[in-house]
């Protein structure tokens, strides 16, 4: 076979290689780098055979010269063909149970196929391969159809003496023969979901790396990192084979508990603490709702401190009612409706900004919050108080001293909820709330960078303790939201939920958790002086920038002063700034439009520009996204934010060299001036907010 080459080394000057191509075979092999690597699996070219595609188990993948020609329909049949051969490794070679390597290759193809972008798709359309045509037909084929076609089985040539499809195999399938970018953005709800042309969900970002894009949107979303996607494509694998090996609910169970106890290490937290993973943040502050209805008889009563600048579903949460028009699992219901089996509770609301938009002071902040305690106490009702530790522009409250003053008050039923979803806090700060008997609720995907909708809550053991004593189950609704498998094994308050497993919570997960394992071992000096010099730079172009004002001012390191230490939660790493042109403040829908040319490639409006003009313009820039602020007294606009993420400090040391990981900070503040350049392009040409 001297015509078959390895893939890495084909580089001819064929006409794949031609300057129109070039650009279209980059885009596909960008994608291509989401397939799982295999050790010991070559890719081999055929120019011998060029219409041959051929499955060597446990050996190579054979792809003829033809389908290298249309590079959308190579990468479709190699990820076929790699994940076979994924199933075939965890089989360890069992041939009499080929027919799964079939089923669980085709679905993950076939999903793998939906998530391409329309243009590749169109690609797709006059093929004439089995493969393709079975893919794009619009129904699912069962695993038995699957057993009947011959086609499938000439790909490896191996006979499949068994036609029945196990049982045992079927939960294994229908949650691990996904990809991994898909289990990414899966048992979460329709604001994961991405467009077919960008790639791109609600939040501007995607369920695959996207290197080519600054990113600082931390205080919103962030796209998953390569190293972090890596990992977590590797752990489905092995899920896979140990699925296969012990049985998939054991090893799914094992999976739940080892993530949980990763992040008590990361963290240093107590063992007897417990864990609930949440879908999301919203879903999180659902699960707090869920839990008072049941440790209480009294009357509820949430206090929600900075509830202009929590997410915007937790109000709804919060009185039980449902804030999307879908579950996480999956399930239609109506956004704003009571959830079946919440009793009514009072919501008392206070947010940071008075009418006029103006930041109110910290003392007023703290007397209304008290206010709030003292006369809710006075009707006798179970008091749930919502502190906000980092609100999506940067702020907390109540202070230090005012919740000292709450927890010296005597004779009254409150429970502390700190709200750290951004996760701009160090182990010290969630091992300190612990200790006082507040319930924590997290993310993994704010400051941490891992994959949107990675929520979760940690109880102190004394709150543990608590629920576990109460044999009252939670309100039937949440049997929609959530499956007994996230909640502690010990509680039966949980053991009406739904049976099955959130891979999608799990993967996410996974990696938040790769992403704080990585940026805990970047030596704590370095990281703080990286997080002091990045912000510094930060603050210093928001402020130097004429078209930009910063939302922040005097308070800017208002807790610092007060610490002894330096401490994440001291320092401010989320910067929210107004964007004015002309002298004139831009409106909401105006700065809505400059954050989405700023996500994007809009080099096509600036031909005939020079070339420096046309990369400026080219290079996608994702920050934070929009968050209505009134400018001024009266005027409605919306600010953008830039913000410190933790894969900024960690990605710098990835060479583990000191004067590296200072050029590297360096190099990631350059990315901030191009930010800052591409909006002031975008101002220069304001018919592009038209």
């Amino acid at each position: 076979m001297t015509n078959n080459i390895i893939i890495e080394n084909q580089y001819k000057r064929t006409s794949l290689f031609e300057k129109d191509n070039v650009n279209y075979l980059v885009h596909v092999l960008k994608r291509f780098n989401t397939v799982p690597k295999l050790n010991n699996i070559n890719i081999i070219t055929s120019t011998t055979e060029p219409d041959v595609f051929k499955i060597v188990p446990n050996k190579s993948i054979i792809i003829g010269a033809l389908y290298l020609k249309n590079p959308v329909l190579a990468l479709v049949y190699l990820r076929y063909g790699i994940e076979w051969q994924l199933w075939y490794k965890a089989l360890s070679n069992k041939k009499k149970d080929i027919a799964l390597c079939d089923i669980a290759a085709f679905e993950v193809t076939r999903i793998f196929y939906k998530l391409l972008p329309k243009e590749d798709k169109e690609k797709l359309e006059s093929v004439n391969k089995i493969l393709i045509d079975l893919i794009k037909k619009d129904k699912d084929l069962s695993a038995e159809a699957l057993l009947g076609f011959k086609e499938l089985q000439d790909f490896h040539g191996l006979k499949n003496t068994n036609k029945k499809f196990k049982e045992e195999w079927k939960p294994i399938v229908e949650n691990l023969a996904k990809p991994t970018e898909y289990l990414l953005m899966d048992g979460g709800d329709l604001r994961l979901n991405i467009d077919e042309v960008a790639l791109l969900n609600k939040y501007g970002c995607r369920p695959f790396p996207r290197p080519d894009a600054f990113t600082f949107a931390s205080s919103t979303a962030t796209s998953v990192s390569n190293y972090a996607f890596d990992k977590t494509d590797k752990v489905r694998s092995i899920l896979i084979k140990n699925s296969l090996k012990n049985g998939f609910q054991s090893t799914t169970n094992a999976f739940s508990e080892s993530l949980k106890n990763n992040l008590k290490n990361i963290f240093n937290l107590k063992e007897e603490s417990e864990i609930i993973f949440s879908p999301s943040g919203t879903d999180a502050s659902l699960q707090i709702a869920g839990i008072t209805q049941i440790i209480t008889d009294k009357d509820i009563a949430h206090i929600l401190v900075a509830s202009d600048e929590t997410g915007s579903g937790v109000a709804a949460a919060l009185k039980g009612c449902h804030f999307e028009n879908t579950t996480a699992l999956n399930y239609p219901i109506k956004k704003g409706d009571r959830i079946e089996g919440f009793r009514d509770v009072e919501l008392i609301k206070v947010p940071l900004r008075d009418e006029k938009g103006e930041l109110k002071s910290a003392s007023q902040l703290d007397s209304e919050v008290f206010n709030a305690i003292l006369k809710t106490n006075e009707s006798g009702k179970q008091i749930v108080l919502h502190v906000m530790d980092h609100s999506k522009l940067g702020y907390q409250s109540p202070s230090k001293d005012m919740m000292q003053k709450i927890n010296n008050l005597n004779d009254i039923s409150i429970q502390v909820v700190i709200d750290a979803a951004q996760f701009r806090l160090d182990p010290q700060d969630i091992q300190d709330s612990l200790n006082r008997g507040h319930i924590v609720s997290i993310t993994g995907s704010k400051y941490f960078t891992g994959p949107p909708y990675s929520g979760a809550l940690i109880f102190p053991e004394t709150i543990s303790n608590q629920i576990f004593d109460i044999k009252t189950t939670l309100p039937k609704g949440l049997n929609n939201y959530y499956n007994h498998s996230d909640w502690p094994t010990t509680w039966s308050c949980s053991k009406d939920l739904s049976d099955g497993y959130n891979y999608g919570s799990y993967m996410r997960w996974n990696a938040a958790i790769v992403e704080m394992d990585r940026y805990f071992k970047t030596p704590i000096l370095y990281r703080n002086m990286g997080i002091e010099m990045f912000c510094n730079f930060v603050e210093d172009s928001v402020k130097d920038a004429t078209f930009l004002e910063p939302l922040y001012g005097n308070e800017m390191k208002a807790n610092s002063s007060n610490s002894k230490g330096f401490g994440l939660r001291n320092i401010r790493t989320i910067f929210p700034f107004f964007i004015v042109n002309n002298g004139n403040v831009l409106s909401v829908d105006q700065v809505k439009k400059l954050y989405v040319l700023l996500n994007s490639d809009i080099s096509e409006h600036f031909q005939g520009s020079p070339l420096e003009i046309i990369r400026l313009a080219g290079q996608k820039c994702h920050i934070g996204q929009a968050v209505n602020v009134k400018y001024g007294n009266d005027i409605q606009s919306a600010i953008l934010r830039i913000s410190l993420g933790a894969r900024i400090i960690s990605e710098s040391w990835v060479n583990r060299d000191i004067s590296l990981f200072f050029r590297n900070i360096e190099m990631q503040m350059s990315q901030i001036t191009v930010i800052i350049k591409k909006i002031e392009l975008i101002l220069n040409n304001p018919e592009l907010l038209d």
